[in-house]
């Protein structure tokens, strides 16, 4: 019996809108995205099997025939994906084309001849044909070869652009700027995660606003689905050897891909073929391997037999015949193929699976960008699949390991990309000020008894899987990019929040923490290191609504989690059942109230159902050991929201209040008038 790990539970619809088609052949993401081919610079923003590469396809083959570009270069991350580019009969469907790449000119399956692939690249150029497919090494060599100028009037398009980073130290982030600064190329961004595991930027900001996003949410995308109608995320701790309690979480039953931790990670036993084995063992009796697939069989205690795909055996023949058998087209719809998929570096990005129902990784990944990679391999929709689920595996802190300090670092960033996971999941947030003007938005559903006047209102559009939100104080944005910011990139806000060390930290384990020491004070600095351009105005309209989506998301779960054996809120509107009575139970929905909830309350409660209390009780002790003194930066930023205070009570916080919040920017100010005073005596 797998065990039930807490975790949130987000539902779906199920409509099916997300997978129909025009009469151009194109799904709702692409027929979206293709609204705005006429645009140079294009960023689109798309979760995994959305359609991404077939929506690249009708926006380039406009570019090439209607806009006067000459060729098209599409860009991808490995050699595997640029098959997602092959050649597509698009006029069977309805499209006025059809998408053909010569085999000379794919680049990942092509040899390259004599010159290799960057010189292919340069013949490409020269040449009259239409359309090149190369990897992201291929194109960064090819421009050190020939220069910018040799692109001028192409299309560039970059799959998965979350590989590209506004640091110097990225080539490719440096070509794509230079090319953006040339600005004789139109550039097509296509990405299902855009924000990175180490929290760079993908693009400098002033590179960024030359761009015209496309969104398209992963709500939207699974709430379209005809199938699937639940997504579980969660997290489970083990003690001892992962590989004795793997049963723990892992069903037989269900359709899994396993990905196993690195050999360099502290979860790892440092033999890999051996975990493997273990795993195998532990399912059932091993029968041999299928000679056609090279899957391995294994007989269940039940008399079933598994189909296993090992990925890890590093001997080329067995792992070549094993990867080609998950690839076989002909075998795509059959559901029976294969049960269980073990693998450790593959079977990540552009990997496509439809029946995988749990996607289990032991060992924290060191990239939140790898980790949405891994949960869009179980996000497919494939007929009879209802339910789907990510659980993420992870070491207890053992108190008398060397490593303790390296543990509570991954449990603490696991705990970050469940966060995130959270808000990418959940419907998109338009937050407007309450105020007298205030009124109904058309085609928003505002509950039982409708549109209110007199207090504010959540309305919610199942068509776009947007919430509207009336909040009391609420700062406007007021530049275009701010405004951009607020409806297009609250998440990159969020991800570089939860994956702030000690925010984190404090939020989980802080007794003493006063909310607004990280809603107002951290968060506020992230924004401003984040968007440095944006007048003080505006950054707090960034902060405001950055805190206001996480925390009425975590406000949601927490009230979706208690309503669990209800069966009246656990249909496809949990979520936004969990926001609206939020929003109904206290006496103003104002920013003041959003800004003294700890974003993290109950990520710890269920961190408490998850772990045992003594490892709990270690992670504690290692936190609280660094207690976080003032900072010169953080009594500055008190002292900004002290000045704040007094414009609005028409007083300076006391330290003696018995409000912590007023009484922590007292202390901001007195920290900084004893510096002043210190810094005058010398």
């Amino acid at each position: 019996m797998t065990q039930q790990v807490p975790s949130v539970s987000v539902n779906y619809a199920a409509n099916g809108s997300s997978t129909k088609s025009n009469e151009l052949g194109m799904r709702e993401m692409q027929e979206g995205a293709y609204e705005k081919r006429g645009e140079q610079y294009l960023l689109i923003k798309s979760p995994p099997a959305s359609g991404k590469s077939r929506a690249l396809m009708f926006i380039a083959l406009d570019k090439l025939h209607n806009q006067g570009l000459r060729q098209a270069i599409v860009v991808v991350p490995e050699k595997s994906i640029g098959s997602s580019f092959n050649d597509e009969p698009l006029s069977k469907y309805g499209f006025w084309a059809d998408w053909t790449v010569q085999p000379r000119w794919n680049l990942c399956n092509a040899p390259g001849g004599d010159d290799g692939k960057v010189g292919a690249v340069g013949k490409f150029l020269a040449s009259d044909d239409k359309v090149l497919v190369c990897t992201h090494a291929t194109f960064r060599f090819a421009v050190d070869k020939f220069g910018i100028g040799s692109f001028d009037d192409r299309l560039i398009a970059v799959d998965e652009f979350h590989h590209v980073s506004a640091n110097p130290d990225n080539k490719l982030g440096t070509h794509l700027g230079a090319l953006v600064a040339r600005d004789k190329v139109h550039l097509v961004a296509m990405t299902g995660s855009y924000f990175r595991g180490d929290a760079e930027a993908v693009l400098s900001p002033e590179d960024e606003a030359k761009f015209d996003t496309f969104t398209y949410t992963y709500y939207q995308q699974l709430n379209g689905y005809k199938y699937l109608k639940t997504l579980d995320i969660g997290y489970f701790f083990y003690s001892g050897s992962y590989a004795d309690d793997i049963l723990k979480v892992l069903d037989p039953t269900e359709k899994t891909i396993l990905h196993i931790p690195n050999v360099n990670s502290r979860e790892s036993t440092k033999d890999k073929h051996r975990e493997v084995e273990h795993i195998i063992d532990a399912l059932g009796d091993w029968q041999g391997a299928d000679p056609i697939t090279g899957f391995q069989l294994v007989k269940t205690p039940d008399g079933r037999v598994l189909r296993i795909a090992d990925l890890v055996d590093d001997e080329p023949s067995k792992r070549d015949k094993v990867s080609a058998a998950l690839k076989n087209s002909t075998q795509k719809n059959n559901r029976d193929h294969v049960d269980i998929i073990i693998a450790l570096g593959m079977a990540k990005e552009g990997f496509d699976w439809i029946w995988c129902e749990h996607a289990l990784t032991v060992g924290y990944r060191a990239s939140l960008t790898e980790i949405v990679q891994i949960i869009g391999r179980a996000t497919r929709d494939a007929e009879g699949k209802t339910r789907a689920r990510f659980t993420n595996l992870i070491a207890e802190p053992d108190a008398a390991a060397e490593a303790v300090t390296e543990a509570v670092n991954d449990t603490l960033k696991a705990i970050a990309a469940s966060l995130l996971m959270e808000q990418v999941l959940a419907p998109r947030f338009n937050f407007t000020p309450k105020t007298v003007k205030s009124g109904p938005v058309e085609g928003f559903d505002y509950g039982e008894g409708g549109y209110d006047p007199n207090k504010e209102n959540v309305g919610f559009s199942e068509a776009s899987g947007q919430f509207q939100i009336e909040i009391k104080g609420l700062v406007e944005p007021k530049s275009k990019e701010a405004k951009r910011i607020c409806q297009e990139d609250l998440n990159e806000v969020i991800t570089a929040f939860v994956q702030d060390k000690t925010t984190i930290e404090r939020g989980l384990f802080d007794e003493e923490l006063v909310p607004e020491e990280l809603t107002q004070v951290r968060m506020g600095k992230i924004v401003g290191a984040r968007f440095p351009e944006l007048d003080a105005e505006d950054q707090e309209a960034v902060r405001q609504h950055a805190v206001a989506a996480l925390n009425l998301t975590q406000k949601a779960k927490e009230i979706a989690l208690s309503n669990r054996d209800d069966t009246e809120t656990t249909g496809n509107t949990a979520l936004i059942d969990g926001v609206r009575k939020f929003a109904m139970d206290v006496r103003e929905l104002d920013i003041d109230l959003i800004d003294r909830i700890n974003p993290f309350g109950e990520a710890y409660s269920i961190l408490a159902k998850t772990m045992s209390e003594e490892s709990l009780r270690q992670v504690q002790a290692v936190i609280s050991a660094k207690k976080v003194q003032l900072s010169p930066d953080e009594a500055r930023d008190l002292a900004k929201r002290a000045v704040k205070f007094k414009q609005e009570r028409g007083r300076l916080p006391s330290i003696t209040s018995p409000d912590p919040w007023e009484k922590k920017m007292a202390e901001g100010v007195a920290y900084l008038a004893r510096m002043k005073q210190e810094a005058a005596n010398g």
